[in-house]
């Protein structure tokens, strides 16, 4: 399961996925011809929920500072 946000203009993925006891995400950037660009940003948490809102917080707060 995905969650899409868009944000400034362009379109983010945070995809998330079980790791160990736990869940990691991580955020993609989905460009306009269909390709997707790691960004760079990941995040573990012991529910999908949690990995999912603190990938989120990590996105906001790196286009904050642009």
């Amino acid at each position: 399961m995905a969650k899409q946000l868009e944000l400034k203009g362009r379109r983010y993925w945070i995809l998330s996925e079980p790791h160990g006891s736990g869940w990691k995400a991580s955020v993609t950037e989905a460009n306009d011809d269909g390709q997707s660009v790691p960004v760079g940003i990941e995040a573990t948490a012991e529910t999908r929920g949690a990995a999912d809102d603190a990938a989120e917080r990590k996105l906001r707060r790196m286009l904050q500072a642009y």
